[in-house]
């Protein structure tokens, strides 16, 4: 008996680095999706399953919590960056996947160092993350203006917008070639599975067996699970 799309489970995931991290666990969960998602020249954005109460959605980092937070995903991976900027009540996320480990950290310019970030009292800062960026800053009394940019961070110092950045930082080398250095981390960054809180109370069953498929996937692969309480 076919399912419904409407009844249909979806699995909100993000594009690009992440994607590739996790498709080793979600195969390990036992989903595997349709042909097409492993397809580059497939412009389709929703995938049917091996699963036939389950799609998955494919989409930008910052939109699966989204997503997943409106309930038009029951269940998708995000970024605890994501879920420390937006802090969305509607999502509860339970398992961290160990996956995406960056860190969220404060930059400027190699001929400023030496300025100590004690004695600042305000800022000037161009970051994707307004909301944590500020929040950091006023619990130590710093005002910080900022800028909101989506992308190429590292362009804002060397081009006069602003002295100072927050971003996410891996290997350090993209901040090192636009000669920036790492001055602060304000948090260490992984992606979690994160669900929405009024799917979970009705298809709870239905989630939970996915948290479960996640779960050991993890234990499978040797990864660490990290569990929180809501």
């Amino acid at each position: 008996m076919m399912t419904n799309e409407s009844e249909k489970l979806v699995l909100a995931l993000p594009k690009g680095r992440i994607l590739k991290e996790v498709m080793p666990l979600v195969r390990a969960a036992g989903i595997e999706p349709e042909a097409a998602f492993d397809d580059d020249s497939a412009r389709q954005l929703r995938f049917t399953t091996n699963r036939p109460d389950l799609d998955i959605i494919r989409v930008r980092s910052f939109d699966a919590a989204t997503f997943v937070a409106f309930g038009a995903a029951h269940i998708g991976v995000v970024g605890s960056d994501v879920l420390m900027e937006f802090d969305y009540p509607e999502i509860y996320a339970p398992l961290d996947l160990g996956i995406g480990y960056c860190r969220l950290a404060v930059a400027e310019p190699v001929d400023m160092v030496g300025d100590d970030p004690e004695r600042w009292s305000h800022i000037r800062i161009a970051t994707k993350y307004p909301t944590i960026t500020q929040r950091h800053f006023a619990q130590r009394g710093v005002q910080a203006e900022c800028i909101k940019l989506s992308g190429a961070m590292e362009l804002a110092p060397n081009l006069g917008l602003c002295r100072r950045i927050v971003d996410l930082v891996s290997s350090g080398e993209t901040l090192k070639a636009n000669g920036l250095v790492e001055i602060e981390e304000i948090a260490e960054i992984t992606s979690r599975l994160a669900v929405n809180r009024a799917a979970w109370k009705t298809r709870t069953d239905e989630i939970g067996e996915l948290i479960d498929g996640f779960r050991e996937a993890l234990n499978k692969t040797g990864a660490l699970v990290s569990e929180t309480v809501s």
